[in-house]
């Protein structure tokens, strides 16, 4: 059903301080930023062989990002897998009886179709699946 690692969702107090980490002294290269307002975050994107790293900077005190940090810290805040059928795998999720946050996909950074599972059913971890065409 998974392909592969999509990305690595890193949350982060401040963007531009944050990408001087990952740019000036681990050596990789910002493909782009965007804003996504219906998830409340400003997103990096650093590729790394095969997979990217994921920056996301909350947009709103209170939003996803904001309260993660607020509970955790900065930090990895999400692993995304890739899948070829975003809603197909939400029904296998479903039949395999795994919580998930999204019932339907909806649009993430990049344009891809993502949804997440929860991660009281994932062993705590946040899982995002994405669908990008």
């Amino acid at each position: 059903m998974t392909s592969k690692i999509d990305h690595i969702g890193i949350a982060v107090a401040n963007l531009d301080e944050a990408l001087k980490l990952y740019t000036e002294v681990l050596g990789l290269t910002v493909h782009g930023t965007e804003t996504v307002e219906e998830q409340k975050v400003k997103v990096a994107f650093l590729p790394i062989g095969d997979t990217e790293v994921e920056l996301l900077e909350s947009t709103d005190p209170e939003g996803p990002i904001a309260k993660f940090i607020e509970a955790k810290g900065q930090g990895i805040q999400h692993i995304a897998f890739r899948v070829s059928n975003i809603e197909e795998a939400l029904e296998a999720m479903k039949a395999k009886g795994i919580r998930r946050i999204d019932e339907k996909p909806r649009y993430g950074a990049g344009g891809a179709k993502i949804a997440f599972l929860h991660p009281k059913s994932t062993n705590g971890v946040l899982i995002e699946l994405c669908e990008r065409n």
